[in-house]
């Protein structure tokens, strides 16, 4: 049997040291060692990343992995494809509400910023009178894993499978919208992040084009630490974007829990991570200042 270190492991199968490290102490892979303390893989090793890769990609927490890496090595396939088919069903219907919830999102920040342009260039200092800052309509708060309120004109509006939607009448009144793959309680969806395996299933071009695109939006941010994280300050007009590309690092690193805050022509954007994702979230997103 062909025997590998770490660093060939790595560059034979795309991914990283740090992940293998982390894949070793979650259970996910072993390694042989040698008298000298080093980590020895054999070919298998290659087979197995490469399936635990795929299920990252279908959005399977660790544990869920860690349970169908034991199916997939009984070796027969009609018992994956059995125990597998169940949980992409269940990713599948969290996805289409998912996307539904971000399509309303989208829109209602689409019609607060059309209001916010159309109201007058006032020299006087906000107040209730120039329709913006109205009772309710103040800072607004999203959360990219638990729920998200956004300003809105026109007639209420509803998520399908998102349960109750706060209705808004014409002149920009809120509209709560659900941001998040499931309906539980805040309490229980901040958990799913805290499980999450730390290793992004991005390499190479993609994983440098994504990180370009986190650095152009966040971009002259000022950073500041919070539990767990980093908040970063940005201007409002860029919600749109920051929003869509938090939905999509979701799909390939689930262990950032991403929260904006609209506040007036900010945008606070708080991203967290386990304590094993540390490095990862500074990687990307910077230090605070």
């Amino acid at each position: 049997m062909t025997s590998m270190r770490i660093s060939q492991l790595a560059e034979r199968s795309g991914v990283p040291a740090t992940t293998l490290r982390f894949y070793e102490s979650a259970g996910l892979l072993s390694a042989d060692r040698t008298p000298a303390g080093y980590r020895m893989y054999g070919e298998d090793a290659v087979d197995r990343l490469a399936f635990i890769g795929a299920a990252k990609h279908l959005g399977l927490a660790l544990e869920e992995i860690g349970e169908l890496v034991g199916v997939w090595e009984a070796g027969a396939c009609r018992d994956v494809k059995a125990d597998l088919r169940p949980r992409i069903s269940a990713r599948l219907a969290e996805a289409e509400v998912r996307a539904a919830e971000l399509a309303a999102f989208t829109a209602s920040l689409r019609g607060a910023l059309a209001h916010l342009d159309a109201l007058p260039d006032r020299a006087g200092r906000c107040d209730p009178e120039c329709g913006f800052l109205a009772p309710g309509v103040g800072a607004r708060s999203v959360s990219g894993s638990v729920s998200a309120e956004a300003a809105a004109p026109g007639p209420g509006s509803s998520v399908p499978g998102s349960g109750p939607v706060s209705g808004g009448a014409p002149g920009g009144q809120p509209v709560d919208v659900v941001l998040s793959p499931r309906r539980e309680a805040a309490e229980q969806e901040t958990e799913r992040w805290r499980a999450a395996l730390v290793a992004c299933s991005l390499s190479g071009d993609g994983l440098h084009e994504r990180t370009a695109r986190w650095r152009e939006a966040v971009a002259g941010a000022a950073r500041a630490a919070v539990p767990e994280g980093l908040r970063l300050t940005l201007p409002v007009d860029r919600v749109t974007r920051i929003a869509e590309l938090a939905a999509t690092e979701q799909e390939c690193c689930p262990f950032f829990d991403f929260r904006l805050h609209l506040d007036a022509p900010y945008l606070h954007l708080e991203v967290r991570a386990p304590a094993d994702g540390g490095a990862l979230l500074t990687d990307l997103f910077g230090s605070a200042d």
